[in-house]
């Protein structure tokens, strides 16, 4: 199969021009073929069954809007009848008994599950390793990490091992493998998903969660079809093929390469990531109105993100906690420490610095940012560091990213141009009023 389009395909399959067992039997085979680029953790041996029940619900005319269509979840996600690492090896591997909110949502949609990706333990990193399996590599080049924490999925879709797949974002985890890999990555804004809020809005300090979940694809028409899917409902794949995108003009587009680290980490962009940001403030300005934005961030995010990101490890039942990551072992120790009082005080604080972000954003309809500092990094760039140095590292990788989870909008990286080295390089565009149709119109302006 040479279309790299998941719409396509999944068009052929309601069609039955193609079969979900002739689909799946290729998917399997680059699957296998590609075992060290380390995506997959776990393959379905019931996937085969799986494509034959989807063709004959094809028969019957019973398909949903992925039918028969493989595809794989981030070894964070339980999925029935499969083993759920979380990317430790802490913690006993234990055979899921029911999906995962998102994986029931997709699997009534008729996606064929191939298997579990890779993700750093937890979620935690911008990169995909752990003690539990291969690190995930990136498939042009795989001495070069898949990012994080959606790696695995990035990797396998950029590898052409599954045609789409549904990512989490909780620091940047489907924008920053996305960018990586030279996919779109849509993080849309809290609650755009059901799946996400099925237990309430609020992490358990107060603070609005962070982590949503997201489409990572080739283009704006997969990634549309795929947020489609996640949420029940026909909307943006109908506005994308529609005439949106071409009468999409004229929106007040702020650009900026401040990032709220600045208060306490040097923050230095690389020419390839420049190059790309000002080819895309060329490529929207033959439709918008592309100008500075004047930005002033918070000195404390640094410190404060990081708090109300690690607050929930200190819950986490940890067999045996010297089988943890670094990174992992030495955040949980400082959550674990933390007093209930400065662990409410910080979410209260980032509630605080998030209605700044968004206010400010709110004087454009779009914010343009770079996606990530640099191309990126080689495998084990991160964790030959200590903890501290790990985050900083991560930090200056992925400056402008974790900004857009505590705000609770709308960010999507779109793929630009590439390195002397030949990696895609990416820029983010952020609707501070989580305006997703609008994001992907953009990135399909974009050429993508």
């Amino acid at each position: 199969m040479k279309t790299r389009s998941a719409l396509k395909l999944r068009d052929e399959l309601a069609s039955g021009e193609r079969s979900s067992r002739e689909v799946t039997e290729h998917y399997l085979r680059r699957i296998e073929e590609l075992e060290s680029l380390g995506a997959f953790v776990y393959v379905s041996p019931d996937a085969m069954d799986a494509a034959a029940a989807a063709d004959e619900k094809q028969v019957r005319g019973q398909i949903g809007r992925l039918h028969g269509l493989p595809s794989a979840f981030k070894d964070l996600n339980e999925v029935a009848g499969m083993p759920t690492t979380y990317g430790t090896a802490a913690m006993e591997h234990q055979i899921a008994r029911a999906d995962h909110p998102l994986v029931a949502r997709l699997r009534s949609e008729g996606v064929v599950i191939t298997g579990k990706t890779q993700v750093p333990e937890f979620g935690l990193s911008s990169y995909s390793e752990n003690l539990v399996a291969a690190p995930s590599r990136n498939p042009l080049d795989p001495r070069l990490t898949s990012g994080g924490s959606s790696g695995g999925q990035a990797a396998a879709i950029a590898a052409g091992m599954i045609p789409v797949g549904p990512g989490s974002d909780g620091g940047g985890s489907v924008r920053i493998p996305a960018a990586a890999c030279g996919l779109v990555g849509l993080k849309p804004s809290l609650g755009r998903v059901p799946a996400d809020v099925a237990d309430g809005y609020l992490d358990g300090f107060g603070a609005p969660k962070m982590t949503v979940s997201g489409p990572l694809a080739h283009d704006a028409l997969d990634a549309a079809m795929l947020l489609d899917a996640m949420r029940g409902s026909d909307h943006y794949l109908p506005m994308l093929r529609g005439s949106y995108p071409e009468r999409l003009k004229g929106l007040r587009i702020g650009y900026s390469t401040l990032s709220p680290f600045e208060g306490a980490y040097p923050i230095t962009l690389q020419a390839p990531a420049l190059q790309a940001f000002e080819r895309a403030k060329r490529l929207l300005e033959a439709r918008h109105r592309v100008e500075p934005a004047e930005l002033n961030y918070a000195s404390d995010y640094a410190q404060t993100f990081a708090t109300v990101w690690t607050n929930g490890l200190r819950n986490i039942p940890v067999d045996d906690e010297s089988l943890l990551g670094e990174l992992a072992r030495d955040f949980r120790r400082r959550s674990t420490a933390r007093s209930l009082e400065v662990s409410l005080q910080a979410a209260s604080r980032l509630k605080q610095i998030a209605a700044n972000f968004v206010r400010q954003w709110s004087a454009h309809d779009v914010i343009l940012t770079p996606a990530m500092a640099s191309t990126p990094p080689e495998v084990g760039y991160f964790t030959r560091q200590d903890a501290d140095t790990d985050y900083m590292l991560q930090c200056q990788y992925t400056p402008y990213t974790s900004m857009v989870n505590v705000s609770s909008v709308a960010a999507i990286t779109v793929p630009i141009t590439n390195s002397s080295s030949g990696m895609p390089m990416s820029v983010q565009l952020i609707s501070p009023r989580a305006d997703e149709g609008m994001l992907l119109a953009l990135a399909k302006q974009l050429g993508k």
